[in-house]
């Protein structure tokens, strides 16, 4: 007598998203078609599972049509940093503790130092490319303002010559 282990089934939706993350860790482009076609799923069912991967922030389209996961990470744990006495530094992160002498703190904050400086530049990036936009948006109102301007001079000239 054999007892069988009743198995879950996979739902479309899981089946989908194995297929975009296989897709993409594969480095190749993930569109509805080769969803479709890895899942062996009807592309109505592609289409409206893709949607509700998007809405629920598990997938999201980098191109109109063009999917890639969303990086999830764990919860973040809580961090601390203590110099001791003795010029040792104890780092705790969740239930992690690293002891570090002086020169191995030194080393760690010198690596860490480009994650930081990346965070800036991505910060200043975005922060620039705000002010550039309403900056192109200010100057075309000010064009058409200046070429309304223009006509008007223009009629008011005209019309005081009588051309």
């Amino acid at each position: 007598m054999t007892t069988e282990v009743p198995t879950k089934a996979i739902t479309s939706t899981q089946r989908i998203y194995d297929a975009v993350c296989e897709l993409h860790a594969l480095e190749q482009v993930v569109t509805r078609e080769t969803v479709a076609e890895l899942t062996g799923l009807k592309l109505t069912v592609v289409d409206d599972r893709l949607g509700a991967l998007v809405d629920d922030e598990k997938i999201k389209r980098v191109l109109r049509g063009v999917y890639v996961p969303v990086e999830q990470h764990p919860p973040a744990r809580a961090i601390s940093k203590s110099v001791l006495p003795d010029g040792m530094v104890m780092i705790e992160i969740g239930d992690e503790v690293l002891h570090l002498t002086p020169r191995e703190d030194r080393a760690l904050a010198l690596v860490q130092s480009g994650a930081a400086t990346q965070a800036v530049a991505i910060e200043s990036s975005r922060q620039t490319s705000i002010l550039v936009a309403e900056m192109a948006a200010e100057l075309q109102r000010i064009k058409r303002e200046n070429t309304a301007l223009k006509a008007h001079k223009e009629d008011a000239r005209q019309l005081g010559l009588g051309v």
